[in-house]
């Protein structure tokens, strides 16, 4: 059984027995202390996405760490740049009406959220150290359209080979 401290535990609450479901879970939430019971490593699984949804992510999106190859990380402003008007910061990460986050988030197919001086990212690994790269060049003055081509000439692509072979190819053999 695991304890944790719940910013927001009232969204928690509203999806409580949709995480319960998705994740083979027993939740209990007194106060801002949300427990989690189960097996050690849906327990695991089960603190991240309770993190991730915590943190301001979706349902949709928050659950998707427990899906396999998906990851949870949160990169603090203050830990990457010297200055001190992080307001700015936070408002060059989201762009005018939001298109940076929407930009970065189809470029490297992670899913973004900004939560005071946090930005936390959801992604599969391969595609994260794209997703931080990203959000670590804004933060630190890059423009973001140097981001935007950079994220498109290192864009990650899908792998739709799963080495089955068609039967001409097989005939060649």
């Amino acid at each position: 059984m695991k304890t944790l401290i719940a910013d927001k535990p009232v969204r928690i609450l509203k999806a409580k027995k949709q995480l319960e479901k998705k994740l083979n879970l027993k939740i209990g939430i007194e106060g801002n202390k949300v427990t989690i019971d189960g097996k050690p490593e849906d327990e695991y699984l089960g603190e991240k996405v309770l993190e991730a949804f915590d943190f301001g992510f979706p349902f949709s999106d928050a659950i998707r760490i427990s899906e396999e190859l998906n990851i949870f990380e949160v990169i603090n402003i203050k830990e990457h740049t010297h200055r001190k008007d992080l307001k700015v910061i936070r408002a060059r990460i989201i762009g005018r009406g939001g298109k940076t986050l929407k930009v970065m988030r189809d470029l490297t197919d992670c899913a973004f959220e900004i939560k005071d001086n946090e930005v936390g990212i959801i992604g599969k690994a391969e595609n994260m150290p794209n997703g931080k790269s990203a959000v670590l060049s804004v933060i630190r003055g890059a423009k973001q359209a140097d981001v935007y081509s950079y994220l498109e000439k290192h864009r990650i692509a899908p792998v739709d080979d799963w080495g089955l072979k068609d039967e001409k190819d097989k005939e060649n053999l």
